[in-house]
């Protein structure tokens, strides 16, 4: 069976939306995958292979030369697969995967860590990786900073279906109170989640569906500050129901998602966009922007409105809460939308690719 090289390096630590997404690549691969970590903190699961360089170190000499090479660390191996933005150089063929282009395009608004990955994400990609775009969307911009790079695309699958743990109803479990139309976004806060703006429509939201809640999940991020003085702004009646939880586990996540009657997504730019699916999957109307692969993924079964189109979110969000018949239609075409997204098909792709550079095509 062939064997490649996979990092799993973002199965490490807290799980965000490319954690699951190598997760689940693993997780259906039909090679045989050899893990490999580049940090020197990370509790290792078992079989993976620690690569001895200093994270940050190696992101700086990646960024400007082609060495170090891993591939004494990682073994007999027909190529290496960088599952997170940066591939380390190396003698044998090269993927990486990019689901978004927000960092490339806004490198004023990452952290510095993430400028270097995006450093060796480019050099990888000028001497020759192959690149495996999330989405259609992502690979057009690609295309645009990369015009002669090797680019497919390979969508991801959809998330399975969130079951909590307990009643959804357990609302002492997830801090909300029990009464209302419960709008659910989950994300980390970061500035391309656009969430300031999903919370400055509550003051006019509440003053249509005065049964609106707001409920924000999702570790902190460069936009936290921003998104707690927005809520600072609003008005009494809806700053109380207004609700920022900070990180939750999956079994709150999953009670959340039970709980919502809309999931809201206003983010300015998306690779992919799980939060779409799994909302769809558990029969939860979705209102979403229409940046990056958003549209590709959500299809007719969401709402979709400019990310800062005020008058547009208002309209979706009323009708998503309040239009029985709409709401009934947009969760039968979520469901049948989620159905498209196999991860089984993802992992046949993803081989086809992997033998196709392993074979110098």
């Amino acid at each position: 069976m062939m064997r490649v090289a996979f990092d799993t390096g973002p199965l490490h630590g807290p799980i965000t939306g490319v954690g699951r997404a190598v997760e689940a690549m693993a997780a259906h691969s039909t090679v045989d995958i050899v893990p490999y970590v580049l940090s020197f903190r990370a509790a290792l699961r078992a079989d993976t292979v620690r690569l001895p360089y200093p994270a940050a170190l190696a992101l700086r000499a990646w960024g400007r030369f082609d060495h170090p090479r891993p591939d004494r660390h990682l073994g007999d191996v027909a190529l290496v697969h960088g599952t997170n933005y940066v591939v380390p150089p190396s003698r044998h063929p090269r993927l990486v995967t990019v689901y978004d282009c927000w960092a490339l395009e806004h490198p004023g608004a990452v952290h510095r860590d993430i400028g270097l990955m995006m450093n060796a994400m480019r050099r990888a990609i000028d001497t020759g990786a192959h690149v495996h775009a999330s989405s259609h969307a992502t690979a057009e911009r690609l295309r645009s900073h990369f015009p002669d790079a090797p680019i497919t695309v390979i969508h991801l699958g959809a998330p399975t279906t969130i079951t909590p743990i307990d009643d959804a109803t357990n609302n002492p479990a997830i801090g909300v109170p029990d009464d209302g139309d419960v709008i659910v976004s989950i994300g980390t806060s970061e500035r391309r989640k656009n969430l300031p703006f999903l919370v400055s429509l509550m003051d006019d939201l509440v003053g249509v569906v005065p049964s609106a809640r707001l409920v924000i999940a999702g570790g902190d991020g460069d936009d936290s500050a921003a998104v707690h003085a927005t809520v600072n702004r609003l008005g009494s009646a809806a700053r109380a129901r207004v609700h920022v939880l900070g990180r939750v586990d999956d079994a709150t996540i999953g009670r959340l998602y039970h709980r919502a009657r809309v999931i809201a997504y206003p983010s300015l730019d998306e690779g992919f966009g799980f939060p779409v699916l799994e909302a769809m999957a558990t029969g939860v109307p979705v209102v979403a922007s229409t940046a990056g692969s958003i549209p590709e993924v959500a299809g007719d079964a969401a709402l979709l409105c400019p990310p800062s189109d005020r008058a547009a979110w208002l309209e979706s969000l009323v009708t998503a809460l309040t239009d029985d018949e709409r709401r009934a239609r947009m969760i039968e075409d979520g469901r049948q939308r989620t159905a498209l997204f196999e991860w089984s098909r993802t992992a046949q792709e993803l081989e086809h690719l992997y033998r196709d550079l392993a074979n110098g095509a």
